[in-house]
């Protein structure tokens, strides 16, 4: 803003949970003072919930529409179930919300997922094909939506309707993302089509954390970061302001037998410290 004469309304800044969005929020307004209520500071889904509360009436959804939480979620799955005859001793609701959860964000539609199920064979994967359509239809019905299609949604509608994807490309021309390492299918390709027209992206992340695979993450995002961005500049931050030398020395050790990472070394100006136990 200072530097370059960038308005603060052309910035977004993207992070995971709530926390860390209002500390990200506290630190912009101490550094940016007066206009820096103009950036956008906010997770994920609530970054999705503002653009779809404008704009989800062009998907076929009121704009007023409920956010389901998994009580309610688990209550559309009970229903449907008992509707198709599906015993939930052999599909519990649980694992249907969650192999509906993974094809949500690995951007994979019911029809998608039928079409996979019928290749496969698979017979619980046809049931489960069965409950997903079932699903999208009922919660279409009901008007709502779940957390994972804050973001597919949001997606969808920047495929089918290209004039807004144009405006929130010019409203967002410098976007930055944190932890970008936790980031899943659905968020890389939400945040792919906002940086496309200008390619102003700035993503922090370390390959050697992400540990969310079991939610989707994608660690390729980060570690394929520079072929999809060729024109990337990597900057490492390898000063660890937490740890001792000894402590980084053992954890660069195990990491090391990772087979896909990014080389870094970690140091610290904080000495060797005492050696590690083993108990």
């Amino acid at each position: 803003i200072d530097e370059i004469g960038v308005n603060p309304w052309n910035i977004l800044a993207i992070t995971f949970t709530n926390k860390a969005a209002w500390e990200m929020r506290q630190r912009v307004d101490d550094i940016v003072g007066f206009g820096s209520e103009a950036i956008w500071v906010a997770t994920f889904h609530a970054t999705c919930v503002r653009i779809l509360r404008r704009h989800i009436d062009c998907l076929g959804y009121e704009t007023n529409f409920t956010i389901y939480d998994p009580d309610d979620v688990k209550s559309v799955i009970k229903d449907i179930c008992k509707r198709l005859d599906i015993d939930t001793k052999l599909l519990k609701e649980k694992s249907l919300m969650n192999h509906i959860s993974n094809a949500k964000n690995e951007l994979i539609s019911p029809m998608e997922f039928e079409l996979n199920a019928y290749a496969s064979g698979d017979f619980l994967k046809k049931k489960i094909a069965m409950v997903y359509k079932e699903y999208e239809i009922a919660m279409k019905k009901n008007n709502a939506l779940d957390f994972d299609d804050l973001i597919m949604k949001t997606v969808e509608l920047f495929k089918a309707r290209p004039d807004v994807l144009e405006y929130y490309q010019e409203r967002f021309r410098y976007i930055m993302v944190d932890e970008y390492q936790d980031t899943n299918t659905a968020q890389f390709e939400l945040i792919r089509l906002l940086a496309d027209r200008y390619r102003n992206l700035c993503v922090v992340g370390d390959d050697d954390q992400s540990i969310y695979k079991f939610r989707g993450a994608n660690i390729r995002n980060i570690l394929d970061f520079e072929h999809v961005y060729q024109e990337a500049v990597v900057i490492k931050l390898e000063q660890n302001y937490r740890s001792t030398q000894t402590v980084l020395d053992a954890a660069n050790a195990v990491i090391s037998n990772n087979l896909k990472r990014k080389p870094k070394a970690l140091w610290t100006e904080k000495g060797q410290g005492s050696l590690i136990s083993l108990r």
